[in-house]
């Protein structure tokens, strides 16, 4: 296990790494949008590395029969607290402290957990990073796990495999998600730029598809954000978790990528990089997944939905 020290090393050099100068980027904006940031930070240019994310998860897959269910250990446990909610201007991110790891499914170290954070879209629009079959869910969790012979976030970041994350997609549903609601309640207290909050440990396990584990996609990618850095072992999770409209409202219309104080505050939209080709790259099926075809799952029914309710208001 980290130390609690070790953790919040890591923490204060993932904070540092997406700070000046790496804090310019933008997801909105021409000047500073993910099709720029090849200027800002050379390694973000999708010409110069092959091996870019996010990317779209099509019938082109391969099933892998090695790919059992990950071991999440500590996941089911209420952790020491208390866990740190911010909101860094790019996403909400929670920060969870020690105490949890992530080994086997084809991995190839052990990972301790450091922190999740959310991409979506917009009030009428989704927003997670990766695709399936071309098709957006509403939102993406990015569980982050740092290999466990490194000392810091900047050390893993120079090796192919020294990050390990596991992608959540959220679709939309209309009962509320009693578990989501941990981080959903406490979302006001993050709406602007560099304001945190403490929130109170549960099981991690419960924000995940914990009926469907065996069930996921795999394939070697990069960073979704600034530095770009293709270091991470991507597991994307086949069957998606379910929120509420309210809940999933709270994240479009209620998070702002500007401080309290600005002149003009701004509301955090559409926060995903665009979709990159797998190139050479093998994408794998675990030995469980399902592989559900694209008439079977409706990652766009909630923005079509979304978009009706508003019209008829």
């Amino acid at each position: 296990q980290w130390d609690e020290n070790r953790v919040q090393n890591f923490l204060i050099i993932w904070w540092k790494s997406s700070s000046s100068p790496l804090d310019d980027y933008c997801y909105n904006e021409p000047h500073c949008d993910p099709y720029a940031w090849g200027d800002l930070v050379p390694s973000c240019h999708p010409l110069l590395e092959e091996h870019h994310s996010p990317i779209d998860l099509d019938g082109r897959m391969s099933r892998n029969q090695s790919l059992d269910s990950l071991l999440l250990e500590g996941f089911q446990e209420v952790q020491t607290g208390p866990w740190i909610l911010q909101n860094d201007g790019h996403s909400v991110i929670l920060q969870v402290g020690s105490g949890m790891s992530v080994r086997g499914g084809g991995l190839p170290d052990v990972y301790h957990t450091a922190q999740l954070h959310f991409h979506w879209g917009g009030p009428a629009s989704n927003g997670s990073e990766h695709t399936v079959d071309r098709r957006r869910y509403p939102m993406e969790m990015h569980v982050v796990n740092v290999k466990a012979v490194h000392p810091n976030f900047t050390a893993a970041l120079g090796d192919p495999t020294g990050l390990a994350v596991l992608g959540v997609f959220i679709d939309v549903a209309y009962a509320d998600n009693v578990h989501f609601g941990h981080i959903s309640q406490k979302l006001s207290s993050v709406a602007y730029k560099g304001q945190t909050t403490k929130i109170k440990p549960f099981p991690l396990l419960n924000l995940l598809p914990k009926h469907n584990m065996s069930q996921y996609y795999r394939y070697y990618g990069s960073l979704t954000t600034p530095p770009c850095s293709q270091a991470v072992v991507w597991t994307l999770y086949e069957v998606p978790v379910h929120i509420s409209w309210s809940q999933l409202a709270q994240f479009t219309s209620q998070i702002f990528s500007t401080e309290e104080d600005a002149e003009q505050v701004t509301p955090l939209q559409n926060n995903f990089r665009h979709v990159h080709p797998t190139f050479s790259r093998g994408v794998f099926m675990s030995k469980g997944a399902k592989r559900f075809p694209a008439s079977s799952s409706h990652p766009l029914r909630a923005t079509v939905t979304l978009l009706h309710a508003l019209l008829i208001g």
